[in-house]
């Protein structure tokens, strides 16, 4: 099997955390990395600044945003070295829509002899915030209390830049609106990642 670095990607709410480990228990040996593992260091900065705590703030986009991607792909990276498989649970809503960012990181990947493979969630608008109602965390207050400002604001197309056929590229769909939809795509999604 070749070096992955997996990213499993999509808007907030579509199941990405459940898919991930899901993925990571089907895959056995896997180096599992969690974005929101950095939150704590997150909230930390707003306390510090005096910030009201709003992952949808621009404080949080101007001091706080990229730099948890730079960290999480940062120890992506160091990852490979040791393992073959990593998978990084985090949104890259607009990093993968973004060609400079997505060829930088493949360039990255391929000069560790590894491949990028992303999986995106496909997940109803309704579903996903059926599911911040129901997980109940601090971080989707703002966005619950301003649904409409907020899932205007939120692209939940397929990022064309990677559902090309003719790019190289890995790129899956994980469908998620419904249990039946997670187990189709967990089987179809888990046997290819372990043929390759």
């Amino acid at each position: 099997m070749k070096k992955k670095l997996i990213l499993v990607t999509s808007p907030p709410a579509c199941g990405k955390t459940f898919i991930s480990k899901k993925l990571a228990e089907n895959l056995k040996h896997i180096v599992y990395l969690d974005k929101d593992t950095l939150i704590v260091l997150s909230k930390q900065i707003f306390k510090v600044a005096n910030e009201e705590y709003n992952r949808s703030s621009d404080f949080f986009e101007e001091h706080i945003r990229d730099f948890e991607y730079d960290a999480i792909v940062d120890l992506g990276l160091e990852a490979l070295l040791y393992d073959d498989l990593v998978l990084i649970n985090a949104p890259f809503t607009r990093e993968i829509r973004d060609p400079e960012y997505m060829n930088q990181l493949k360039s990255k990947i391929a000069k560790m002899g590894a491949e990028l493979c992303v999986i995106w969630v496909v997940t109803d608008p309704e579903v996903c915030r059926q599911r911040m109602i129901d997980r109940n965390s601090d971080r989707d207050t703002w966005k619950l209390e301003h649904w409409d400002e907020y899932i205007s604001g939120v692209n939940f197309d397929t990022p064309e830049l990677l559902d090309n056929p003719e790019v190289v590229d890995k790129f899956l769909k994980f469908n998620n609106s419904s249990m039946e939809e997670f187990e189709e795509s967990m089987g179809r999604i888990t046997k290819i990642l372990l043929e390759e």
